[in-house]
């Protein structure tokens, strides 16, 4: 390093000083850098490991409040691994906090399963590599994690679990394939193993990425058996892959037979109750993704025909790692941007429903013909759609247990609970958020054939359920599973075009018999440590000190999963931080749910109103208005709840700001109203002047912009609007119309 490293040091220590964090934060992330100063932490990991330059570039540039962020923890467990940005640091996904979280899960599984028995894990991984398209990294400086893939990160855990002797089943070098995250979960009961990890960050920005690890039930550890994975891989310190052994137990490594993927396949295609083929036109994209392997294959071996009823939107089946053909870079089915492209090819082919995978294909997303448009659908719409047709195609087909059983999480729609219990089923319904726990209840199920009070067996499994468009529809995977959803939503859609309806009749119709359930997520994305901070002071004052009302409404019941006396103590500290959930009831019938991300720097609000049913009778014109208005209503509380926690941590936006799309950082929210829009005033005063073309304003548009993320005006173009209706008219507010609009 050419600068000396006490004298970065005593640099970043000035640096950090005047900074206002907590003084341990500060203290450990200066700790944590002194540390990646003296030793070389990706040395045999990566061919490149000179990370020196980006650390004095962190303090010559004064970026401290990036060394702070990346140096200040060791990147923490979530929902079952590490997820997030990748970079250099112990806070950030790179080799070292990859492989010292493979050699902490080999030491966990000698301890649960005794140093005698003969380990396997299977790893999979999917489509990312790192590009450092967010501009973290000057791009004159070595770098040694550009181009660094999600394949190269399974490589290096097939090394390490190799050489601690552990069978490693993965797919070969020379495979240019991927495997999804519920095959993944599918193969690990199918080898017989004891675990498995999938090296991915599911829909998140491109840069990122991360490790899920799975147990030998292929679900994900729960509380308190994630603790002790976490604690036990949280006291790695040191990489221990001697060359020696790397090379003496290469013959551990195993390819993934053929016949297992097709086995996987097979599975999803079993849960067809009609004959194969039949009416109705697809549309498919898997985002970049590994979707096209399984809900494209699923598709194809029901008879759907490539080019007459299977359409492919190609560019984003186009393996890319960047993302480049999706919307804000944001591959991910919730996000209905996402899906403009497989729309606007639906809407030319004809087609009657839009299916979209993430990343890891995992989740399943899309949009179904309305009419002369399409109509996107939000994952609990998906949860209720197929919860009323498995009912139904059960019971046709005289399969439908005595007592069908539901699952689904707290924040997922009630809805579902309405459709099984109409046919003397049972829910299990306020698990907490992430499919490891509905894994958990299937395996009780499996061993005792019990879980709390309920008597049944996995024969009474109908389907497991997540508002976050996560789908189970058999206990042969224990993991949401798009490829199994989009078989029995092909079924239901071909069975509805031969009628001569859509799956939008379908819904409506649910909604009519069942009652309408209006449900809104809001995210708000506070990165950094400062962040944190204030994620963590949002919940631990609405937990200290309630609110009396929200939004003008009355709380009428406050559920707090933090009460030890209804909830029973806390397992473990996984446990607690699972269950940081608090739900409230309000008057007027809205119930509204508030937690912190298990993976990414944001909190999360869940709303829901559940409307009493108009009738099937209920002419479509009664419903629409019925349901517009239940929707402004809950959008209405929505805004007034995020001001409210915002003004928790101090910050107060005009309420246009709320239009401003979720996935832009609450920073850059504020930059807009405050910054932003005063000088895009002033710049557009000068066009109006003539003083300054519209070209020039344009161009300073995109450039301050740019910091909020991909596609910035679409993230804010619908606060703009908001913002400009607040305007008397005049020749600048004109201005700024053109400009905005200027593409």
């Amino acid at each position: 390093m050419s600068a000396a490293p006490e004298n970065l040091l005593a640099r970043a220590r000035q640096g950090v000083e005047p900074i206002d964090l907590p003084e341990e934060i500060k203290r450990s992330a200066l700790e944590n850098f002194e540390d990646w100063l003296g030793t070389d932490k990706l040395a045999g990991l990566v061919p490149r490991s000179d990370y020196s330059g980006i650390l004095r570039w962190m303090v010559e540039a004064e970026k401290f409040d990036l060394l702070i962020d990346s140096f200040y923890q060791m990147i923490p467990f979530g929902t079952g691994g590490r997820r997030g940005p990748v970079g250099v640091g112990p806070n950030r996904i790179n080799p070292y906090t990859i492989a010292s979280s493979m050699q902490g899960h080999v030491e966990y599984l000698r301890q649960r399963f005794g140093e005698a028995e003969r380990l396997k894990v299977v790893i999979a991984n999917d489509v990312r590599a790192f590009h450092d398209l967010r501009g973290t990294y000057p791009d004159d400086l070595e770098n040694p994690l550009l181009g660094l893939s999600s394949k190269d990160f399974a490589r290096i855990a097939a090394t390490v679990y190799s050489s601690a002797g552990v069978e490693v089943y993965a797919l070969p070098s020379s495979d240019g394939g991927y495997i999804s995250t519920p095959e993944l979960s599918f193969l690990i009961r199918w080898v017989g193993a004891q675990g498995g990890i999938n090296v991915s960050a599911s829909h998140n920005h491109p840069d990122d990425n991360g490790s899920k690890f799975y147990n030998a039930e292929g679900g994900q550890e729960i509380p308190p058996d994630d603790e002790r994975l976490a604690g036990i891989v949280e006291r790695v310190k040191e990489i221990n892959i001697p060359a020696e052994a790397a090379a003496r137990n290469s013959h551990l490594i195993h390819a993934i037979p053929p016949e297992a993927r097709q086995a996987f396949i097979d599975m999803n295609l079993a849960l067809r109750l009609r004959k194969p083929g039949g009416a109705g036109k697809f549309v498919f994209t898997s985002l970049h993704g590994t979707g096209v392997d399984t809900v494209g294959r699923c598709l194809e071996e029901m008879g759907y025909a490539k080019g007459r009823q299977l359409f492919y939107v190609d560019q984003q089946c186009e393996i890319r790692s960047d993302f480049k053909h999706v919307t804000f870079r944001s591959p991910n089915p919730e996000v209905p941007e996402s899906l403009q492209m497989g729309i606007e090819l639906a809407g030319k082919v004809g087609g009657d429903l839009l299916l979209a995978t993430d990343p890891d294909a995992d989740r399943l997303g899309g949009a179904t013909r309305n009419g002369d448009g399409y109509a996107f659908l939000t994952g609990n719409e998906f949860a209720a759609i197929l919860a009323r047709y498995r009912l139904d195609a059960l019971e046709a087909s005289g399969r439908l247990p005595k007592r069908p059983l539901g699952i689904k999480t707290e924040v997922t729609t009630d809805l579902i609970r309405r459709l099984i219990e109409s046919r003397n089923g049972v829910v299990v319904g306020d698990l907490l958020v992430g499919f490891k726990y509905v894994a958990a209840v299937l395996g009780s199920l499996e061993r005792t054939e019990q879980y709390r009070d309920i008597r049944a067996s996995l024969d009474d499994f109908v389907l497991a359920a997540e508002e976050s468009h996560g789908f189970m529809l058999t206990p042969e995977v224990r993991d949401k599973d798009a490829a199994g959803a989009a078989v029995v939503l092909a079924e239901l859609t071909s069975e509805l075009a031969e009628r001569g309806e859509t799956v939008y009749d379908y819904l409506v119709d649910t909604y009519k018999r069942y009652g309408y359930h209006a449900n809104t997520v809001r995210s708000t994305v506070m990165q950094g440590a400062s962040g944190s901070a204030n994620i963590r002071k949002i919940q631990q004052l609405l937990r200290s000190d309630p609110p009396k009302e929200i939004g003008g409404r009355g709380v009428v019941s406050v559920n707090d999963y933090w009460d030890e006396v209804k909830y029973g103590p806390f397992l473990s500290l996984t446990d607690r931080s699972s269950r940081n959930l608090i739900s409230y009831s309000v008057e007027g019938g809205i119930k509204a749910t508030i937690r912190p991300s298990g993976t990414e720097p944001k909190n999360k609000l869940y709303l829901e109103l559940a409307a009493a049913p108009l009738g099937p009778d209920a002419s479509l014109a009664e419903f629409s208005e019925h349901r517009q208005a239940v929707d402004r209503e809950v959008k209405e509380f929505s805004n007034k709840f995020l001001a409210q926690m915002l003004a928790l941590i101090g910050v107060s936006v005009p309420e246009y700001a709320f239009e401003i799309s979720d996935l832009v950082p609450l920073q850059y929210k504020v930059d807009f109203c405050d910054r932003f829009l005063p000088e895009f005033r002033k710049r557009a005063e000068a066009v109006a002047e003539n003083s300054a073309s519209e070209r020039e304003l344009s161009t300073w548009v995109d450039e301050t912009l740019r910091p909020y993320g991909p596609d910035a005006r679409i993230l804010v173009r619908r606060a703009f609007e908001a913002y400009a209706a607040t305007c008397p008219e005049s020749d600048i507010v004109a201005v700024q119309r053109r400009v905005f609009a200027d593409s």
